[in-house]
């Protein structure tokens, strides 16, 4: 026992002081970097700056054109259909694109407003009161001031689609719910054509 107690002083306690030193050391050593460096400069609070607000986005109408050969005021399209629905929803879509839009209720109202205006296209409903679609386009196509003016007819029966077939000079028929794009791909051929023509 003795000589386990001799041999652990002569070697091992003077390596784990010796040890210990260095660890002391480099406590020491690293307590002293830390002192040299200069503490971090504390952030100051910066308010916030308001955000500016948001300009107000104001929806730009396309001007109203006058058309030097009948003197008559011009706009892109003409949408004729009773349902409140269906006229908002074409209104937003086609507005949406670009295009001047001007509403009609039924047939008849439609020729008043034909009387006042010119437009490039015409979109129409096919059952509606007072003067069907059927009559307007036999109406607006018997006129020579509109008898060139493209029409695309909208329906939502199925009967009406069949009829729609007899008659002549429609640039296209689409059942609702229309398609959004396919309904826009087909006004932007006929406006693009109608003023080419009109050129």
């Amino acid at each position: 026992m003795n000589s386990f107690l001799d041999l652990f002083q002569l070697y091992m306690l003077p390596f784990a002081i010796g040890l210990a030193m260095v660890g002391l050391y480099m406590l020491l050593r690293g307590l002293g970097k830390q002192e040299d460096v200069p503490p971090k400069a504390t952030s100051a609070f910066v308010a916030a700056q308001p955000r500016p607000a948001l300009a107000e986005v104001s929806v730009v109408q396309a001007p109203i054109m006058v058309s030097e050969a009948s003197g008559l005021a011009h706009k892109d399209l003409l949408v004729v259909d009773d349902s409140a629905v269906a006229r908002a929803k074409l209104r937003k879509l086609l507005e949406g694109a670009g295009y001047s839009v001007a509403l009609a209720n039924d047939g008849a109202e439609a020729l008043e407003v034909l009387a006042s205006c010119s437009f490039a296209v015409l979109i129409t409903d096919l059952e509606m009161p007072n003067m069907n679609g059927f009559e307007l386009i036999a109406a607006v196509q018997g006129n020579m001031d509109t008898e060139d003016m493209p029409i695309v007819a909208i329906t939502g029966h199925d009967e009406m689609q069949a009829r729609v077939h007899d008659c002549q000079g429609l640039y296209g028929i689409f059942k609702k719910p229309w398609n959004d794009r396919e309904l826009l791909k087909r006004v932007a051929t006929l406006v693009q054509m109608r003023q080419k023509s009109s050129a």
